[in-house]
């Protein structure tokens, strides 16, 4: 039987970094200048992710999102997307994508079987997008977007991560492009985890507001009631453009959270804001059996009592969750590493 954890969530989604190395350095993410790389022998071959992936989905994951770092960084990413499209169980794969590399795997990629793409999209002034990722690539991730949708990729997502006194302008700006490309924004609040070690309350810009200000240029805001477990709260404006919400900070949805992430070196993490993975990696090279390995995910996910965002809301005092020297202590920690 599938595991249930102390809280009474189920395992339904799992996000695998298939490398933590980025063509960008996005300031709520990467914003130091050096870094510990995962050492290449450490990370997994394709061949152990997809027997990681047959030890999981009959644990009950029915979702796979392939991220990083910046996945497309992956060589021959397509045979791995291939395999993973084929076995039985899996009815959603997706990727994660800052998009740079995007217009020249679209098309590969479709063909390979993935069935969704998200974009990170935070802006869409050039002077913005240099200030947030360190580089001049907006006109990339554009021809990006513009190659998922000629390559046959529907349900277009666009991530935006809200950042005060950068990017809150642009919330109608941005709506607006996702409707003439036929996509859905997702507005995402700053978030205090890894590698945000600049981050402070007064940058985020909540939920609540978000609402009110695309409230005052469209109108009256119906939220979409769904049976989801997805993290985006979802709405609809007067003329039935849909967006969405990721409310971690200020409106955390631990209580209802199904996913979990593996690290591009195997590290398996069952909350965002976890300190400490369990290393699947050292498991499979040792030796140990498919059954043995099932076992201790199935312990684990029994044994998760995870409310990592829960509980950084209910801080007295707080700033970034990880301190930076603590962060340069263990590689494990930082977003890039684990997935977002």
């Amino acid at each position: 039987m599938p595991p249930i954890d102390q809280l009474h969530r189920p395992l339904r989604s799992l996000r695998l970094s298939v490398t933590d190395r980025c063509n960008l350095r996005c300031r709520y993410c990467m914003p130091e200048a050096k870094y510990v790389w995962v050492p290449h022998e450490q990370v997994l071959t394709f061949e152990e992710i997809r027997t990681l992936v047959r030890i999981f989905v009959p644990l009950g994951v029915r979702k796979l999102r392939l991220t990083g770092g910046e996945p497309l960084l992956r060589r021959d990413l397509e045979d791995l997307v291939r395999w993973l499209a084929e076995e039985p169980g899996v009815l959603d794969l997706a990727l994660t994508t800052n998009g740079v590399l995007l217009a020249e795997r679209a098309a590969s990629l479709a063909h390979a079987g993935l069935h969704r793409v998200t974009v990170s999209l935070d802006t869409l002034r050039s002077e913005t997008m240099r200030a947030l990722t360190g580089g001049d690539v907006l006109r990339q991730v554009l021809r990006g977007i513009a190659a998922a949708r000629e390559a046959g990729f529907t349900n277009l997502k666009l991530n935006a991560v809200i950042l005060r006194g950068v990017n809150d302008d642009e919330l109608v700006d941005l709506l607006e492009y996702a409707k003439s490309v036929e996509a859905e924004v997702r507005f995402i609040e700053y978030m205090d985890v890894g590698g945000a070690t600049r981050w402070s309350p007064d940058q985020v810009v909540s939920q609540r507001e978000i609402l009110q200000r695309i409230a005052r240029r469209y109108g009256a805001i119906q939220p979409i009631d769904e049976p989801d477990t997805a993290p985006a709260n979802r709405f609809e404006l007067p003329d039935g453009t849909r967006f969405g919400v990721i409310s971690s900070t200020t409106q955390p949805f631990c209580r209802w959270c199904d996913r979990s992430r593996l690290t591009a070196d195997g590290m398996w993490y069952t909350c965002l804001y976890g300190l400490h993975g369990l290393d699947l990696r050292a498991a499979l090279r040792r030796g140990s059996s498919p059954q043995q390995i099932t076992d201790l995910v199935a312990r684990a996910w029994r044994a998760r009592t995870d409310r990592g965002a829960e509980e950084r809301l209910a801080a007295t005092k707080r700033g970034p969750f990880v301190p930076l020297d603590v962060l340069r202590t263990d590689y494990h920690l930082e977003m890039h590493t684990r997935g977002g």
